[in-house]
């Protein structure tokens, strides 16, 4: 027979069926793709900065109660909300951005979970700020080369697996004497680093957090085994996976059958001696056994950690933004578990050998458009971080050790007045305290600012002096 012949009887006798299953598949995954982003267009997202409170002394435990109440908005869908609306997981995008040394915390939610995010911080922080504004990407050009500026950025992603926690807060006590521990917050090089930006330099870092069921603990449930030498369970294939196995698979046989019936034998396969148990396994082992199954124990979401640095291309200093910001991202390593390192290989702005201009300018474009769509499906799939773990890397920063003077903060902290104390109800209410020449050209309110008490300003009466006095300690603002 002829080759020709021996294709149309492969085809024929049931070669076509991989074939099928690999194009509905693709059309399947195109048709999700569109329908997804139609439904996408059509939500609403808003952005809220939060001013944090003055002498901030709020645990990081309770920071990791506030991203566990995030988890509520996981929710489920059915076959036509998937296949047919195309209805996802909506998520968050926590912030920390720098604009002219000024330094401001975000939160870009759903405009469907804004009560939601407003309870989470004010049950853990009472004192805060919140205030609607306008996404402050708005001002930079997501088209490169650009006659202005230039940029600098990457993702950074976990060395290992999932499973393999960073280094976390509770890492980060230092304990000076047997009756005190100091916080040795990790957050201070990074506001450090965006309290140096000059008029003209920005430095912007966010963390995309969709909320997840809790099948992700089968990924720290086999690298236990894998560490114990126990049988691990069969990955979870699509069908474009199983397909292709079975030709694998059976080249594999294949193969093997040739060797042996030339002579080579079959190839010995190592047979797994008993598992392990605790006291016999090393100290690194067991360290990653106790962390692996620590962090199983809490809830997880589905991360990202985005950074740029933005700047005018007369003062650009890249050397310093990279460096600064790869600096604080090292203080999370930790050998025997985890560690970030940027993501140079695909979605860094830095190329090399062939086109290396068309590529950098093409990087730069993709980095910049995901940045601002705040999108999870760009660049690297996401990783599993716990709520321990992202406690530790977005959170206020404790004001007795970390000295960032551009930090937008409360004004003061705000009580209710005394039952006895007279106001005057057409007294109008002052605007936020943002300084004049941050809120210029950065963050614009849009909408209103939301606090947790009431602060009433008197008025001076010169020519009654019967009024009664204002405590001395009254708050104004």
């Amino acid at each position: 027979m002829s080759p020709e012949q021996i294709l149309f009887a492969v085809l024929y006798y049931g070669g076509w069926i991989p074939l099928a299953i690999v194009f509905l598949w693709g059309m399947k995954e195109f048709w999700k793709d569109y329908i997804n982003g139609q439904w996408l267009s059509e939500q609403k997202f808003i952005f809220l900065a939060i001013d944090i409170p003055r002498g901030n002394e709020v645990s990081l435990r309770s920071v990791e109660n506030m991203f566990t109440y995030f988890a509520g908005a996981h929710g489920s869908h059915n076959l036509i909300d998937t296949y047919w609306i195309g209805a996802i997981q909506l998520g968050f995008s926590f912030e920390i951005v720098s604009i002219d040394g000024y330094t401001q915390f975000l939160i870009r939610t759903p405009a469907s979970f804004r009560n939601l995010v407003e309870s989470a911080v004010y049950s853990t922080y009472p004192d805060a700020e919140i205030t609607e504004i306008n996404d402050y990407t708005e001002n930079i050009h997501s088209k490169f080369p650009d006659s202005d500026y230039d940029i600098w950025g990457t993702e950074f992603m976990p060395v290992k697996s999932d499973a393999y926690p960073f280094k976390t807060y509770p890492q980060f006590y230092d304990q000076t004497s047997r009756a005190e521990m100091v916080f040795k917050d990790p957050l201070a090089s990074l506001l450090d680093l965006y309290s140096s930006m000059r008029p003209g330099e920005q430095m912007w870092m966010q963390i995309l957090l969709t909320p997840t069921d809790y099948t992700w603990n089968i990924i720290g449930e086999d690298e236990v085994k894998k560490i114990m030498k126990e049988k691990t369970s069969a990955p979870k294939e699509n069908p474009l996976e199983f397909v292709l196995s079975i030709f694998i698979t059976a080249i594999t046989e294949i193969f093997g059958a040739l060797t042996e019936a030339l002579g080579f034998g079959a190839a010995s396969s190592e047979e797994a001696g008993d598992p392990l148990t605790m006291i016999q396994l090393k100290h690194r082992e067991k360290k990653q056994v106790e962390a692996i199954q620590e962090k199983m124990s809490k809830n997880g979401f589905k991360s990202k950690i985005r950074m740029i640095y933005v700047a005018k291309k007369d003062i650009i200093n890249k050397a310093k933004a990279v460096n600064g910001f790869v600096g604080y991202m090292k203080q999370f390593v930790d050998s025997d578990l985890n560690s970030f390192k940027p993501d140079m290989d695909k979605t860094a702005t830095s190329t090399a050998y062939f086109f290396k201009d068309y590529r950098l300018n093409e990087r730069k474009n993709k980095l910049m458009r995901a940045y601002k769509a705040r999108d999870s499906f760009v660049g690297r799939t996401p990783k599993i971080f716990s709520t321990e773990e992202l406690a530790t890397l977005w959170h206020f920063p404790f004001e007795a050790t970390v000295r960032a003077p551009l930090i937008q903060k409360v004004s003061g902290k705000r009580s209710e007045p005394p039952m006895s104390l007279p106001f005057d109800m057409d007294t109008p209410s002052t605007p936020r305290n943002i300084p004049e020449e941050a809120s210029s050209n950065i963050f614009q309110n849009e909408v209103v600012s939301h606090g947790t008490g009431n602060a009433l300003q008197k008025k001076k009466e010169d020519t009654d002096k019967n009024t009664n006095e204002a405590p001395s300690n009254l708050p104004f603002i």
